[in-house]
């Protein structure tokens, strides 16, 4: 009898063993360690609803001024002629000699390319069918990556008998850089407004329940080009010339300047 109780007491001493064990590396477990439940997980930022019964509506904008590093330049040259055939010579002829210049200027043909292209009757006046003659405009628009180059690009231009120099747009091409800088500066600034609005009205600004971003304001630029309404960029424009007949001999200095980025968006606040 004695030996079985021997028997019997051994796996229970084990089994006690055991459990102690258990128990000790389990106080031993950080707390991290411990699942994490929703009511674990749960925030009192993560509770909070957005009330869109009481609302406020604003606009922030920001404008960033940067250094441009390419410029297209739109020229080209007017032709008139008796016959269409006339026309088209004369003018594919004086174009020709505008290309050839460009190119020695270090321009590669990827960029230069057809911008205008338009022939035209020219009639005796305004009153009369009679057809006198025809017009050719022909423009292209030429890419400079050295910037510093423009002036002395224009003058080669017209030096090859080129008559029209329409524009010079200054470009950057970290555009989409900075555009997301001044969406950045333009969403602050709207924070800041509602912000400021509901404090003087005695409320607390809380959660935004709506963005948009307003995709044309006064700084954005246009390239007058083969899609004539379409906006290419949010650079400003500088204009070297008029749409007129050029003059002069193009060494006349441009000054570079800075080109503006713009970000402008409209936003809804909940109120508190």
């Amino acid at each position: 009898m004695e030996v079985l109780m021997k028997q019997i007491s051994l796996p229970l001493r084990l089994i006690s063993l055991g459990l102690l064990l258990l128990f000790v590396l389990s106080a031993m477990l950080p707390k991290s360690a411990v699942k994490a439940t929703p009511l674990n997980l749960a925030t009192p930022a993560a509770q909070e609803t957005c009330d869109s019964t009481r609302t406020i509506q604003v606009t922030g904008s920001a404008m960033i001024n940067v250094i441009p590093d390419k410029a297209v330049i739109q020229l080209g040259v007017q032709s008139s002629g008796v016959t269409p055939d006339d026309v088209q010579n004369i003018n594919a002829s004086t174009m020709q000699q505008v290309l050839k210049a460009l190119q020695a200027q270090g321009i590669e043909t990827k960029d230069i390319s057809t911008d205008i292209y338009i022939i035209e009757p020219v009639y005796d006046n305004y009153n009369s069918l009679f057809i006198k003659g025809y017009r050719i405009n022909n423009l292209v628009a030429v890419t400079l990556r050295d910037i510093q180059k423009t002036s002395k690009l224009i003058a080669a231009a017209l030096k090859a008998d080129a008559n029209q120099v329409v524009s010079v747009e200054f470009y950057t091409n970290d555009l989409r850089k900075y555009r997301d800088q001044a969406r950045e500066l333009a969403m602050q600034a709207a924070r800041e407004k509602a912000d400021a609005l509901a404090q003087t009205a005695g409320a607390e600004a809380g959660c935004v329940l709506n963005i948009t971003e307003n995709s044309w304001s006064y700084y954005n630029g246009w390239w007058y080009g083969a899609s004539q309404n379409q906006m290419m960029t949010q650079n400003v424009i500088q204009n070297a010339a008029q749409s007129s007949t050029a003059s002069g001999n193009g060494d006349e200095p441009i000054s570079l300047g800075q080109i503006s980025i713009k970000a402008e968006i409209s936003a809804s606040f909940s109120l508190k």
